[in-house]
């Protein structure tokens, strides 16, 4: 008597719908918005300002100082790196449901949320130099103001961002892949009934 061994049988997994564009956009701009004002926040706070010495000529930038000139723009770049990083990572993760639009979607808000940081830090650190040494004595300390002295800090959220996503994507795309075929053709064993 012949018998066919039982085929297993399993509850067909159905995946989860990814969320509506709108919240997922909604979410983002949201999430990087408050990120960009904390970034922009902690940039005024912890930048090192060179400082001018007043003389009777106006301002003067001492030899010492000359270090801490480009000192907003470090601080502002790895500020930005870090915030691309950790919330690139998060929302990527997150949203990789919706394929290569994701790496767009993270790219987008990490530029929104440079240029929300690089606008208020400048709002709450960038007092021109002009109105003060007109104001100071010989002798004062004055910090110069909070500024980028180029473009290029502004694309360290970018830069984080997409190289996070680049890392998860190239670590977990074969999670998502078919099994690749073996090539060999199955044992005779395998096809053929078990006899008892």
């Amino acid at each position: 008597m012949s018998q066919y061994p039982q085929p297993y049988y399993q509850q067909p997994v159905v995946p989860e719908p990814p969320m509506p564009w709108a919240r997922a956009l909604g979410i983002t701009v949201a999430v990087y918005l408050v990120a960009g004002a904390i970034g922009g926040w902690a940039w005024q706070q912890f930048a090192p300002l060179a400082r001018y010495t007043v003389d009777a000529n106006g301002g003067a930038l001492p030899e010492e100082e000359m270090t801490r000139v480009f000192g907003p723009d470090g601080t502002f770049t790895a500020i930005g790196f870090i915030a691309g990083l950790v919330l690139g990572g998060a929302l990527f993760w997150w949203l990789n449901r919706y394929g290569p639009w994701s790496v767009a979607i993270v790219v987008a808000g990490s530029a929104l949320g440079s240029v929300v940081a690089w606008g208020v830090g400048m709002l709450l650190g960038h007092d021109p130099l002009d109105p003060r040494l007109e104001a100071a004595k010989p002798g004062d300390l004055l910090p110069a103001p909070l500024e980028l002295h180029g473009w290029t800090p502004l694309v360290s959220w970018v830069v984080g961002a997409a190289l996070v996503a680049a890392i998860i994507a190239a670590t977990t795309w074969r999670n998502d892949a078919p099994a690749p075929a073996t090539g060999s053709a199955p044992a005779a064993s395998e096809q053929t009934p078990w006899m008892h």
